[in-house]
């Protein structure tokens, strides 16, 4: 576990149990995921960007300070707006918990004018960095460890170019490791190939989001060969684009619908998108709900019975915290697959969830890639979310059925969602923005 601060001194909140079958309206705002990499493409850009609908939480006002602080000018609005500079050195960001700053950003900083520190939050400092590191000193830039090797702190002694070429990577731990190379791999010199060395690639989806805000952005990337990506040398197009809403932050409030009963429903849900929320629907459905799409809203419908599943989650490990929630509840176990990563997110999250599941009196089991959870009554309790904003969602959506549930520290959820308390408690009264 990584948390620093003993339970009792978070603050508590409460999670409100449904007492009637749900029907309600939840606006979800912009992706984190998208949103951070347009801002990073955005900054190295050949003229200024606008993002419209773009999310304004924690990591995403942590990566607008982190480009701040690298000299490009970010406006912070209903609309974002980006200025690129030059980007200077002889600076320190803070990274906070947002491992889209930590993985993206060294290697933008790599081709600043001077040294760039990079530090975080306490539970920043034990998420696994190595990848990054080794394959930037591989391109030829110096990188000095201060604590911990291969984890925050250190400093990249950026020298206003970086030659590229060929690097490798494993990325078994985060796909964020490949798309933090790809993204600046444009300006350098060479461009870049970047190759996956590892055993498994979770996440790829995201890892495909990256490659098509590349390819929007004007740049050329071949991904034609298994685990190979290959960026051109080349500008990176000026953008005027709109975020599409974050749809792993919907899993929440459209799980809620088979906990409680009755329909939730999502406006812009996509159509197409690299987003792996997308994958939603049909693990809904497996799991006993009904969904329907109607022109771009989402609707999920439940009964309150929910069925136990056998799921791959190695695509989508980020939703996986709300499948452990929904499978706690169920009429029968659930094997979640394919997440060891999940070990070195915002904290150990496989460890996280089997702990707190086991608190409230369930049975959570680790295996070697996730979890295998088997239904038992539960009580009230503590939950606790490790400064895990997944967690904290997680601990709200037990608390419809379980009375007595207390969440420590929700305000955490404003890593992604800046007012989850708020649709919540709407969604519960029938009136989210309707």
């Amino acid at each position: 576990m990584t948390a620093t601060l003993p339970p009792t001194s978070r603050p508590l909140w409460p999670a409100p149990a449904a007492t009637a079958p749900l029907d309600a309206r939840v606006e979800v705002p912009g992706s984190k995921s998208l949103t951070n990499r347009y801002l990073v493409l955005a900054a190295i850009a050949d003229g200024p960007s606008r993002l419209r609908s773009a999310l304004l939480s924690r990591d995403t006002r942590l990566m607008a300070a982190a480009l701040e602080t690298l000299g490009v000018g970010v406006e912070l609005g209903q609309d974002v707006t980006v200025e690129p500079g030059a980007l200077r050195g002889h600076v320190t960001i803070d990274c906070g918990l947002a491992g889209t700053v930590m993985r993206f950003l060294p290697a933008v900083a790599a081709l600043a004018d001077g040294p760039v520190r990079f530090t975080g939050d306490a539970e920043a400092l034990v998420r696994p960095m190595g990848p990054v590191i080794r394959a930037l000193r591989a391109l030829g830039v110096r990188i000095d460890e201060e604590g911990e090797p291969g984890h925050l702190p250190f400093t990249v002694h950026g020298h206003g170019a970086v030659r590229g070429g060929n690097v490798d990577v494993d990325a078994s731990g985060s796909s964020q490791f490949v798309s933090g190379l790809l993204l600046a791999a444009a300006r350098f010199e060479q461009g870049l190939v970047v190759r996956h060395t590892g055993p498994t690639l979770p996440s790829l989806p995201h890892i495909e989001m990256t490659v098509e805000t590349l390819r929007a952005a004007g740049v050329q990337v071949d991904d034609s060969r298994p685990a190979i990506w290959e960026v051109a040398p080349g500008p990176v197009a000026a953008r005027d684009v709109r975020v599409e809403p974050d749809l792993s932050n919907a899993a929440p409030f459209l799980c809620a619908a088979l906990v409680a009963g009755g329909t939730v429903r999502v406006p812009g849900w996509p159509a197409a998108t690299t987003q792996p929320g997308a994958l939603l629907p049909g693990i809904l459905e497996r799991m006993g709900a009904s969904t329907a799409l109607v022109g771009d809203e989402l609707a999920v419908t439940g009964t309150g019975v929910i069925r136990g599943v056998d799921l791959d989650l190695h695509a989508a490990g980020e939703i996986a915290p709300t499948i452990a929630a929904l499978a706690v509840l169920a009429d029968s176990p659930t094997r979640l697959r394919g997440i060891a990563h999940l070990r070195g997110h915002e904290t150990d999250r496989l460890a996280a969830l089997a702990s707190e599941i086991t608190r409230l009196g369930g049975q959570a089991e680790q295996t070697a890639d996730g979890l295998v959870i088997t239904p038992r009554p539960l009580s009230g309790g503590t939950w606790r979310t490790y400064a895990d904003h997944r967690m904290a969602t997680a601990g709200a959506l037990i608390g419809l059925r379980v009375p007595g549930v207390v969440v420590e520290d929700v305000a955490t959820t404003a890593k992604t969602i800046p007012d989850f308390v708020g649709l919540w408690d709407g969604m519960l009264a029938g009136d989210a923005q309707r």
